[in-house]
């Protein structure tokens, strides 16, 4: 076991994963929404992502939105792609930093995708030459990785060969994301623990999502494993839409104003209880 980091970096992922399973935003809503974030003191934001308009119509003003955002120069933003094409649109629009994600379990990646993992991971590789050509990094998320709302429980093994695949193949960094909120303390020990032994030198990402209840415990384990890079949404705003019945990412505590864009009470806990530091009036 490692000393837990005494600091950590958190990627922001509201205006994507946040909002993608909302009724679709206004482009000026997710704008402003962007902007704000940009100024919260976040240094990293999921800003859009690059997917078909018909499988995903939340997303489907990604190039909007990207134009309309009042760039930080403190902030480095990402776009995630599901594929060679969505990358593409993502390299173009400019943005240096690229995730492209492929599910562990191949039922949900069929779902998703409407192809095999094997298949999207031989894409895969196409996409990260083309990200270095072009001067962006490549993070590669194997999503399903603690379990499949199709499947149930994934072998470890099986997310360790997707992820193994990726950094043979040049990934940048991996993210392993739990997609159905199916991780538990000791499930993310084995899997972290797995990865850790067989690339101690490729950096990583958890991204959790809290559908049991289990999103603040799974970032205790990781950070005892070591783990400094973490995924978190704007009121515990997300979900999956192949993915049923998963809930919102854990929560970032910023930014309440977010109630009156999706219409809707937030889950965070935080936003109701208050910071562990405020008081009653006397």
């Amino acid at each position: 076991m490692s000393d837990i980091p005494s600091r950590i970096s958190l990627r922001e992922v509201g205006p994507r994963d946040g909002l993608q399973n909302e009724d679709p935003v206004p482009t000026p809503a997710k704008i402003a929404l962007i902007d704000r974030l940009g100024h919260t003191g976040v240094s990293r934001i999921e800003a859009v992502s690059f997917v078909r308009p018909d499988a995903i119509p939340q997303m489907a003003d990604a190039d909007e939105v990207w134009a309309g955002v009042a760039r930080v120069p403190t902030v480095r933003y990402s776009a995630l792609a599901p594929n060679l094409r969505g990358a593409r649109r993502a390299l173009d629009a400019g943005f240096t930093e690229v995730e492209v994600v492929v599910s562990a379990s191949d039922t949900h990646n069929r779902k998703n995708v409407n192809r095999s993992t094997e298949q999207s991971l031989d894409e895969i590789a196409v996409v990260i030459d083309e990200a270095h050509q072009r001067g962006a990094t490549c993070q590669v998320i194997v999503s399903t990785a603690w379990g499949c709302p199709y499947e149930g429980d994934v072998p470890v093994d099986r997310v360790l060969w997707a992820a193994g695949r990726a950094v043979a193949d040049g990934a940048d960094s991996v993210s392993f994301g739990d997609t159905t909120g199916m991780a538990t303390p000791r499930r993310v020990r084995d899997l972290v623990g797995g990865f850790r032994f067989r690339h101690p030198d490729t950096p990583l990402n958890l991204h959790f999502h809290n559908t049991r209840g289990t999103g603040l415990a799974n970032v205790l384990a990781a950070l005892e494993l070591g783990v400094d890079d973490f995924d978190a949404s704007v009121g515990g705003l997300g979900g999956c839409p192949y993915a049923p019945g998963a809930t919102g990412n854990i929560a970032t505590e910023e930014l309440v104003h977010m109630e009156r864009i999706v219409g809707r009470e937030l889950p965070s806990q935080v936003l109701r209880a208050g910071p562990r530091t405020r008081t009653i009036p006397a």
